[in-house]
């Protein structure tokens, strides 16, 4: 795991080293234990190291045998060993024994088809010092970011924007068309980032530069179909690939930990990985601590489990620099507990195994329609799901806005996606971010229009095949394209690379991908629960009360804060400065923070998502774009 940076333009030698110097410096937080970097005539590529696999022989750039071709990479390929043995038998010199060098080879030998070879998490760049083309890709899932853009002649890349900023051809501008679609989303909905002319190359997508011309690919989309596999089958099948995907993620020269939560996906992953190490962290002695539960499953399974409680004090203190990390604002209330888990880990180990990916490739989320408790109508659900698609999509469409018990159950699951479901948040209506804002934010693509360009691609992507799949996988598609990268993924990455800590994902592997997509929908969410089949292979390796465990995620007590004097005064202090007119109807948002301190209304989440924007702004444009102090609280 590393980070990387660079740039394309005709700077000195001298002038080139010393602007990637800067560059990755600003993010050596990713790797700590090396630096590496090529510069040439036209080319300037860097590197920061965090050593997992080769730990003598790893560093990078690598070179290819006749030094045409440098590479610098980040992240980790899990099938390297088999595609490094064909490689050797097809005549290539190998100097190291790491997972770089057989990209390099691969691309070499293969070209763009080595990137569905691959099974991994990854962000690489590769130079062609003969031809002055710059080939680079990012992994399947988006797990590894990648940013680029292009200002003033140069072309620049990095695996965070805090590094694009040290350029000085780089011109900051605050992106006034993102935050409005942020407000509803909660994370960063846009191609095109909070910066202006700062793009992140979408998940599945490699792109080649040349000559001042950027030509981006897709190579890798999910193919979402039905089948009528049974469900002992698709049990056996999941089972057999999550522990083999397990086993795939814990290929490092150094110890794999992992992330325990009460949840069933970690305890699934914890279950089959038996690490030395497990972490856990909570929010006091309610149910804001997932960690009991947590040292309670490894205590049943004989693991060892390492877990902290976090004070209120802490979590506001340090949210200036969680944003820094960031990048870019995200209100994901979950950044802050993932960072304080992350410190806790990275005490100990370089890497470790988390469970995200379930959710999404087996439905594990009740916004996919799962609102009622009751079994009957949920079967009478399943059972209305069967009838003509006009028919059941008019079903639907009466239950919209009705009163009675099921009402919305059957909206959401009967109408089509793309007119109920924009994915896992929704925090801000549309109506109440224009509202909001001022004029001059008001411009910016419509949340309905930034889904249906997902919704008309799969739909797209289906009818070629002359197939249909249901709405449930519509929205699980959507939120592979937009929630996972755009919120879980990225912040995942960030708040632990924030501490120089690996994070793998076993349960977001394109072969457990190949198994998910093809799992009928009867087997995603049942009158049972969601991620039906899923928790049906996790019985096999866990107690009945985690296999079983409604989703909860991180809880976080972010009502109580917003109630608790001492909190309310530092988000109402910030709400209170001048700068804040700029963006937002100032008088409404104060009022807003002031009936929710009171208890008139329940605002947490439209208060932590404006707040968390502000914190942000604060940082990267009032003031210079460093890393904050920890924030001191009256």
């Amino acid at each position: 795991m590393c980070g990387i940076a660079g740039f394309i333009n005709d700077f000195s030698m001298e002038e080139k080293h010393a602007i990637l110097t800067d560059m990755t410096d600003r993010i050596a937080h990713r790797g700590p234990d090396a630096y590496g970097e090529h510069v040439d005539e036209h080319a300037a590529l860097g590197f920061r190291r965090l050593s997992i696999i080769d730990l003598a022989g790893g560093d990078q750039p690598i070179y290819n045998e006749d030094k045409s071709l440098c590479i610098t990479f980040n992240g980790e390929i899990y099938n390297y060993q088999p595609l490094r043995e064909e490689l050797l038998a097809l005549g290539h010199t190998f100097r190291t024994h790491a997972d770089t060098e057989v990209i390099l080879h691969g691309y070499e030998q293969w070209g763009t088809h080595l990137l569905n070879r691959l099974r991994g998490m990854f962000a690489f760049v590769i130079w062609n010092s003969k031809t002055h083309e710059l080939f680079g890709a990012r992994d399947h899932f988006g797990i590894k970011p990648f940013y680029y853009a292009q200002m003033n002649g140069t072309f620049m890349y990095a695996s965070e924007i805090k590094a694009l900023l040290a350029h000085p051809h780089f011109e900051k501008e605050l992106n006034k068309k993102a935050l409005k679609p942020y407000l509803t989303f909660q994370y960063p909905a846009l191609r095109e980032t909070f910066f202006k002319g700062v793009f992140k190359l979408p998940e599945g997508h490699y792109f080649t530069y040349k000559d001042g011309q950027l030509d981006i690919h897709e190579y890798y989309d999910e193919a979402f179909e039905e089948t009528r596999q049974k469900l002992d089958d698709v049990v056996d099948t999941i089972d057999a690939t999550v522990q083999d995907s397990v086993r795939a993620h814990q290929i490092a020269d150094v110890e794999v930990g992992s992330f325990l939560s009460s949840g069933v996906d970690s305890s699934y992953v914890a279950a089959l990985a038996r690490p030395e190490h497990t972490y856990s962290i909570g929010f006091g002695q309610g149910s804001y601590n997932e960690s009991h539960q947590a040292q309670e499953l490894a205590g049943m399974i004989h693991l060892n489990n390492t877990s902290r409680e976090l004070t209120d004090e802490e979590a506001f203190s340090y949210f200036p620099q969680i944003q820094w990390y960031m990048d870019e604002p995200d209100s994901n209330p979950s950044c802050v507990p993932l960072f304080f888990l992350s410190q806790l880990a990275a005490k100990d180990v370089k890497c470790v195994l988390s469970g995200e990916g379930a959710d999404e490739l087996f439905a594990g989320y009740i916004d996919y329609g799962v609102h009622t408790r009751s079994k009957a109508i949920k079967k009478a659900t399943h059972l209305l799901q069967m009838l003509p698609e006009s028919t059941r999509q008019a079903i639907g469409r009466f239950a919209k806005g009705k009163t009675f018990h099921g009402a919305m159950h059957l909206y959401e699951n009967l109408a089509p996606a793309r007119e109920n479901f924009i994915g896992q948040a929704r925090v801000f209506t549309c109506d109440e971010a224009d509202a909001l804002v001022t004029d001059e934010y008001r411009d910016a693509p419509s949340v309905q229009s930034i889904v249906d360009a997902v919704y008309d691609r799969v739909e797209a992507k289906t009818a070629q095949k002359s197939q249909k799949i249901s709405e449930l996988k519509k929205k699980q598609y959507l939120d592979l394209h937009q929630w996972m990268p755009g919120d879980i993924l990225l912040k995942a990455d960030k708040m632990t690379m924030a501490h120089s800590l690996e994070l793998r994902v076993p349960l977001l592997d394109k072969e457990l991908m190949a198994v998910a997509q093809k799992v009928p929908t009867r087997y995603l969410i049942s009158e049972e629960n969601t991620k039906y089949a899923f928790r049906k292979a996790a019985a096999r390796h866990l107690p009945e009360a985690w296999y079983k465990r409604e989703k909860l995620g991180f809880p976080v007590p972010i009502r109580q804060w917003l109630r608790e004097e001492k909190f309310y005064t530092v988000v109402r202090s910030l709400f209170a400065q001048d700068f804040v007119r700029e963006f937002f109807d100032q008088d409404a948002l104060l009022k807003m923070v002031d009936d929710n301190f009171a208890g008139k209304t329940d605002d947490r989440r439209k208060i932590w998502t404006v707040y968390s924007f502000l914190t942000w702004y604060s940082i990267y444009f009032l003031g210079d774009g460093t890393k904050p102090d920890v924030q001191k609280l009256a």
